[in-house]
């Protein structure tokens, strides 16, 4: 039997969990060969695409590739993403979403929210208070 990989469901869950709150939805890819994007903005083989209703047309999130046109510079252009590029998927506004890592993913959550099951428990190998990810929002 052949299994469709979790990951694009997760990221359709995530861009109409953005959508249903009103909030900017950023995808952060790693560009390589099969990853057609505006290469006057990949930074450090990255790059990090808006792609909310308002900034893109013609969506389609499917279980390989992530397809969509935008403008950037005022220039239209068709964009083309492989689904395991993708490294993670959340909103501008609240930081939340999902981190992705070779076959696994990470939920983030706003910097400076905690709760009892956010805290680190002693022993544990999760990363200490303060490491950051290496997703910045861009304005």
């Amino acid at each position: 039997m052949n299994e469709f990989s979790i990951k694009s469901y997760l990221l359709r869950a995530i861009y109409d969990w953005c959508t249903d709150n009103s909030l900017t939805t950023y995808l952060a890819v790693k560009v390589d060969e099969f990853t057609r994007v505006p290469m006057q903005y990949v930074k450090d083989g990255e790059i990090v695409l808006n792609i909310s209703m308002d900034a893109v047309h013609n969506l389609q999130i499917g279980n390989d590739e992530l397809t969509c046109s935008g403008r950037f510079g005022g220039v239209a252009f068709a964009l083309s993403v492989p689904i395991d590029a993708v490294i993670g998927i959340f909103a501008k506004e609240t930081g939340q979403g999902l981190v992705f890592r070779e076959n696994e993913f990470v939920a983030t959550h706003p910097i400076g929210r905690s709760n009892a099951s956010n805290r680190e428990k002693p022993g544990s190998d999760a990363p200490k208070p303060g490491s950051r990810s290496h997703l910045k929002v861009v304005k």
